[in-house]
């Protein structure tokens, strides 16, 4: 990947800018692994971080110079603890679409989703709604012609190259293969998101109703 552009954002942090999603969640998961003194935040977003700093103990200059020590790393192969796993009931509404659209069977389907480390990218949309990037190449597929006004909470769900999972009741267009009794949000956690972004996510085949 290319060094990503550095920019200034108000007094107290940088904006990184780089050419991909791919290339802002390696620069992250590596960002983990480098201690720069004086940053106090990271967000994600699909092709920026913004990096905000203690002015007590650092500056734009010399953050600029710490960042310049960061490698980037392949979210999939960090070794940094175990991924969350979030078992899930493979029975949604658009699970035969899906399969329809792919060509896949749904067994093979399942497969896919479970087989791999999807990382969370960035969050947004809703309170816990985290944007998860998988490991195998993605199946690319379209949002649903007409978006739902109440899509249940705990869907999970596919969309373009993303999965994730309603954290609470919402309209949604995303694809729905399954669903979890897993708390995306809580107020009585810190953070109360359980997947922000640079979390590493496996999903586990709960069987079908």
């Amino acid at each position: 990947m290319t060094a990503p552009d550095l920019r200034t954002a108000g007094r107290t942090a940088l904006l990184a800018t780089f050419d991909s999603l791919p290339d802002v969640v390696a620069f992250r998961t590596g960002l983990a692994a480098v201690p720069v003194p004086g940053l106090t935040e990271v967000v994600s977003g699909a092709r920026t971080l913004l990096l905000r700093f203690d002015p007590a103990t650092t500056d734009a200059v010399r953050l600029r110079a710490d960042l310049q020590r960061v490698a980037p790393v392949a979210a999939a192969t960090a070794v940094d603890g175990a991924p969350l796993v979030v078992p899930v009931v493979y029975d949604g509404e658009d699970l035969d679409a899906v399969t329809d659209l792919t060509g896949m069977s749904p067994d093979e389907l399942v497969a896919w989703h479970t087989s791999q480390v999807w990382t969370s990218a960035f969050c947004g949309f809703a309170p816990g709604f985290s944007y998860l990037t998988g490991s195998e190449p993605p199946l690319d597929l379209p949002r649903r012609p007409s978006s739902r006004t109440a899509v249940p909470s705990g869907s999970v769900a596919l969309a373009g190259e993303f999965s994730a999972v309603y954290p609470r009741v919402s309209p949604g267009g995303w694809q729905l293969i399954g669903r979890t009794t897993v708390p995306m949000w809580s107020l009585d956690r810190d953070p109360p998101a359980l997947a922000p972004a640079g979390t590493r996510v496996r999903f586990v085949d709960a069987g079908r109703a």
